[in-house]
């Protein structure tokens, strides 16, 4: 007998894949003609917004709304709607703005669901790479359909840790945070896209992510997917307005999860 449980999150999963493939479509379109585009601030000078955002956000926001009504959303560009149905979808339309604006390659589309706060579905598509991760509660994790799972060898010091911060963290701590890294024989990388780092974690492409303040459409898809290739993430808080606020993310592999926990603080 069929789990009406299973169904719906496969149900869901099938259209998380689908608006994130579709969005970022209709964004790289936007990115071979980015010269067009009129670029706004929002938070400060770093923290940039475009149409191309706002028109990929709209057109995720419209299909999930036809297909399951009763869902709540959370975009980074409108905000939170509610609910009914115990199922949230959390959407960045471009993560990675600004490279996505500079013409660098490294930007995506992330779209999470939540069901009952936690991170069940986690699908970020990266067009110029023509790479998808998708990651499902129970179901692992693939890229491009190929099953991801981190690599227990790979510790701080013999891999690469992402790591991001933004403006509302001070210089002082983002160098107290790296000199930790780099005593402690690490190295780091730092992309402009923290969902796309956290993806890479699933992947092993680097063997952590850290940043000290980071939204939840920024970070809950890349955390479904490290969850689901074996890794650990640290959770967030998805509790009412908690949910719009921004909050320590570490998701890392099991080598270096007791290095970054301790640089982190965690």
């Amino acid at each position: 007998m069929s789990n009406p449980q299973h169904n719906a999150l496969d149900a869901r999963l099938a259209l998380a894949e689908q608006v994130a493939r579709n969005g970022g479509d209709k964004a790289l379109a936007w990115f071979h003609q980015r010269d067009t585009l009129q670029v706004e601030t929002k938070y400060d000078l770093q923290d940039v917004v475009s149409r191309a955002d706002r028109e990929v956000e709209q057109f995720i926001r419209q299909a999930i709304q036809a297909h399951f009504p009763d869902d709540g959303f959370l975009g980074e560009e409108f905000g939170l709607e509610s609910g009914q149905s115990g199922y949230t979808w959390v959407v960045d339309p471009i993560d990675g703005t600004s490279p996505f604006l500079n013409g660098m390659p490294n930007w995506c589309v992330s779209v999470a669901v939540l069901h009952d706060g936690i991170p069940v579905i986690g699908v970020i598509f990266a067009p110029t790479y023509r790479e998808c991760y998708v990651a499902a509660l129970g179901q692992g994790a693939t890229l491009n359909g190929l099953r991801l799972q981190v690599d227990p060898g790979r510790t701080l010091q013999n891999h690469v840790t992402g790591f991001g911060a933004n403006s509302h963290v001070s210089p002082e701590e983002v160098g107290k945070i790296l000199a930790s890294l780099l005593t402690a024989g690490g190295n780091f990388i730092r992309i402009g896209s923290g969902a796309l780092m956290l993806a890479w974690v699933a992947a092993g492409r680097v063997v952590g992510y850290y940043e000290p303040y980071m939204h939840a459409w920024d970070c809950l898809a890349g955390y479904c997917l490290v969850k689901e290739a074996g890794g650990w993430y640290h959770p967030f808080n998805t509790e009412g307005e908690r949910l719009l606020k921004g909050a320590q993310v570490l998701a890392v592999a099991p080598g270096a999860e007791a290095d970054l926990r301790r640089i982190a603080g965690l």
